[in-house]
């Protein structure tokens, strides 16, 4: 069976009773302006026939592509791929596509997928952490990095050093006096102040810190290497929700209960933690407002290179013995 000749543009004007120009300046907004009257048809024949543009040169004329670049660490991380569909439904808000692709946190590979995502013309690119500061020298578009600074362009993050100190104040006002931290990334990163200011402002000396990469797997060493500490500690503090997760393994494998023998508490607030057992109390990130502002400062643009950073919530579950 032969395949059907696909609907042009002298089909939808033929169909309408008008110019190409005028289904042109229809489909392209301009640059000319339609009558309501004449445009309402336009469409209705766009409809009928099931006219579909050339995406590619309409974007050519118009000088965009209407397309935004996304790059996590890990496509595969809870917290990022929530992150990616606040994105999703803000840019698609406003016209706009998404394209993302991932690192596997390696500044090399974020640095070629930069200059691929730059090859595909795109509008604008979100840069998301963890990795070293990319080379944007030869970057013309607009670009926005989230969950990190970077000095030579605006960024949106969550608060995490006061976010941190919150949950662990918590943790105190339950009695804890030796909360271990399970962090990854560089010493004294920002959660982990957060843990140290909130155990100093109680007068209480650091905990056990174990140190592990993001992920459910270095979770669950750093909770086997707390729990066979000799100053096992009675909660922890995970700086990721993938830590606790595997950190939680490690204390139910140990015979240990939540949180009768020892507390949890996590930073993200990714949806995974509702349902663990029992469900983590959790320090969540801002994701939508983050990617509602960071959208927006691509497309509508902005006044100044800014580095903002917006407060985190407190979600109290089981975990800690709320």
């Amino acid at each position: 069976m032969s395949k059907a000749a696909p609907v042009t543009r002298n089909d939808v004007a033929q169909y309408a009773g008008v110019s190409t120009a005028v289904v042109s300046y229809v489909v392209n907004e301009g640059p000319r302006a339609v009558a309501p009257e004449t445009r309402e048809r336009v469409l209705e024949a766009i409809r009928v026939l099931g006219y579909r543009p050339n995406a590619t040169a309409r974007a050519l004329r118009m000088g965009t592509t209407r397309t935004l670049g996304l790059i996590t660490p890990d496509g595969g991380n809870p917290l990022f791929a929530e992150l990616a569909k606040a994105i999703d439904k803000e840019a698609s808000a406003r016209g706009y596509v998404v394209l993302q692709t991932s690192t596997d946190g390696d500044p090399v590979t974020e640095q070629a997928k930069i200059a691929e995502l730059l090859i595909r013309q795109v509008s604008g690119l979100l840069l998301v952490a963890p990795t070293d500061a990319p080379d944007l020298t030869e970057v013309s578009i607009p670009v926005v990095a989230i969950n990190r600074v970077l000095s030579e362009v605006s960024s949106v993050r969550p608060q995490y050093r006061e976010g941190a100190r919150a949950g662990v104040e918590h943790l105190i006002a339950h009695g804890h006096r030796s909360i271990g931290l399970v962090v990854g990334g560089i010493a004294n990163g920002e959660r982990e102040l957060g843990w140290r200011d909130a155990l100093h402002q109680a007068g209480l000396p650091d905990g056990p810190i174990a140190r592990a990469h993001f992920s459910r797997q270095g979770g669950y060493g750093a909770g086997r290497d707390l729990l066979t500490a000799t100053d096992r500690p009675t909660a922890i503090f995970a700086s990721s929700d993938l830590q606790a997760v595997g950190a939680l393994r490690s204390i139910h494998e140990a015979g240990l209960r939540v949180p009768d023998d020892i507390a949890v508490l996590a930073f993200d607030g990714t949806a995974e933690t509702e349902y663990t057992w029992p469900p983590l109390t959790v320090i969540r990130q801002p994701l939508e407002r983050m990617a509602l502002d960071a959208v927006s400062r691509l497309i509508d643009g902005q006044d100044a290179i800014e580095a903002i950073a917006y407060p985190t919530e407190l979600i109290l579950r089981t975990s800690c013995g709320c």
